[in-house]
């Protein structure tokens, strides 16, 4: 692989004096041909198209949706102002996902785990799959940091969009932009080169070529985690969680209700009372008001023995806890969720073998994204050796393994893997990645065992030294 450029030792290409042009009259920089701007405005428009649909799945995992669905004109204009209750179900649907994804190693190459903790993805990986999981794709920029070290980062599908060759479907181009308040930056990252753009202002579409920094890798460092085809997890959701929000919203409404019932009184007259202007000058007009005050909790009196006074029922509440059954059992079979998931208006687990049971379709749904979003990351290792070791990434072989996305009695797994390695189907090593250790902690694992042995040795070599046995 050629030699890093020392432009390129940063997270992005830096904008050196030398790269710099004279602008034209047209504003136009000298550096810059019709088909790289061609390929900037193509590129543009494929991170700009699914801004609003990014926008709108995240305002639903965040719960800050302001749109209340299934009322009518009159209701959504009463409760303009109301403040909206929203049982999130969107969070739970993407979070209940996101923690049965834990990349436990890897095998292949014993670089790879050093270089994925350099780059923070013991803590970090969590984030890429959350963004996978809610907007059915994220990213990845394989590069270099300050230091010059191999390093990987994450990037969010707003400011990130990707080009695929139809026929390999390998990525032959991506483009980051970055936002300030008086500027935009933005990379076109490409196999053989990177450009770096910017404009005057944070409004302006007047773009200047800055640079060109030549890639050394021969691949577009920015890796898709997820399938191109792959929709948000809250897609199917989105309904369910508008007719969840109508229902607690109504619920709320009918309590405030309930708790201050209506009263009514009968053979009273309505009184009369002047009708003022906006300077509190008599108009000579009357209009008819109520004599018993309202919103009161003070006694009403009335001459007339006629006068009868009454409260109206309160509302009943029971229908809205069956028709929350009703959506949350819709929101169960579009996400696959178990009953434990929804509280109190499901049925409880009682036995590890019943909640594994119905638990069944969801760790199916894990599972499948641990095929989807393995290829990413095995593809983000081989860049970061590449890069580390200054190879072709075509030539490192690694492979990602996943912690088990299933609800395990520990007691069973334990005896299930001493039993297997009892009976010589799993190595040590093997039988300890079963258990769910990580690369590290079997490592160190077997460090001790090796210690702890020869700590053995030693102490009957001291025994038969000492003649405390005959052995």
């Amino acid at each position: 692989m050629p030699p890093w450029p020392p432009s390129s030792r940063t997270t992005g290409p830096r904008t050196t004096p030398q790269s710099r042009r004279r602008r034209t009259e047209a504003g136009v920089s000298e550096l810059t041909t019709n088909p790289d701007r061609d390929h900037l405005t193509e590129m543009l428009q494929l991170l700009d198209g699914p801004q609003p649909r990014l926008h709108h799945l995240e305002r639903y995992y965040r719960g800050t949706s302001p749109k209340l669905a299934y009322l009518s004109a009159e209701a959504k204009r009463n409760l303009a102002k109301f403040e909206v209750l929203s049982a999130n179900l969107c969070r739970v649907a993407v979070l209940a996902l996101q923690e049965r994804l834990r990349v436990s190693g890897f095998t292949g190459n014993n670089a790879a785990w050093p270089l994925w903790l350099q780059s923070d993805f013991d803590q970090l990986s969590a984030t890429v799959h959350r963004d996978a999981l809610l907007y059915g794709q994220t990213y990845v920029l394989v590069w270099l940091d300050k230091r010059g070290r191999a390093r990987a980062t994450v990037e969010s599908p707003k400011d990130v969009a990707i080009q695929r060759d139809p026929v390999t479907r390998e990525i032959v181009s991506a483009i980051k932009r970055v936002q300030t308040r008086t500027s935009q930056q933005i990379w076109i990252y490409g196999p053989e080169e990177i450009q770096h753009w910017t404009s005057d202002s944070a409004n302006s579409t007047a773009y200047t070529l800055q640079s060109r920094t030549p890639n050394p890798l021969g691949v577009t460092p920015i890796v898709a985690i997820g399938l191109d085809d792959d929709d948000s997890v809250i897609s199917d959701l989105l309904p369910v969680q508008d007719a969840a929000t109508k229902m607690a919203t109504d619920l709320m409404a009918a309590s405030e209700a309930a708790g201050r019932p209506q009263r009514f009184a009968s053979g009273i007259e309505a009184e009369e009372s002047p009708v003022l202007d906006k300077d509190g000058n008599d108009t000579g007009e009357t209009e008819a008001v109520n004599p018993l005050p309202e919103n009161s909790n003070r006694t009403w009196l009335a001459a007339n023995a006629q006068a009868r006074f009454g409260q109206l029922s309160g509302d009943r509440l029971e229908g809205f806890e069956a028709g929350m059954r009703v959506i949350m059992a819709a929101a169960m079979t579009v996400t696959s969720l178990p009953p434990s998931y929804f509280g109190l208006l499901q049925d409880s687990v009682t036995s590890a073998d019943a909640l594994r049971a119905a638990e069944s379709a969801l760790v199916a749904r894990a599972e499948a994204k641990q095929r989807a979003f393995g290829t990413g990351w095995e593809t983000v290792m081989r860049l970061l050796i590449a890069i580390d070791q200054g190879i072709d990434p075509y030539d490192v072989s690694v492979k990602v393994n996943w912690s088990p996305a299933d609800t395990r009695s520990e007691a069973q797994l334990a005896d299930a893997s001493v039993k297997l390695y009892a009976a010589g189907l799993l190595s040590r090593e093997a039988t300890l990645r079963r258990l769910g250790l990580t690369d590290d902690e079997i490592e160190d694992e077997l460090g001790r065992i090796k210690r702890d042995l020869v700590d053995a040795r030693d102490l009957v070599l001291g025994r038969y030294m000492a003649g405390q046995t005959d052995h």
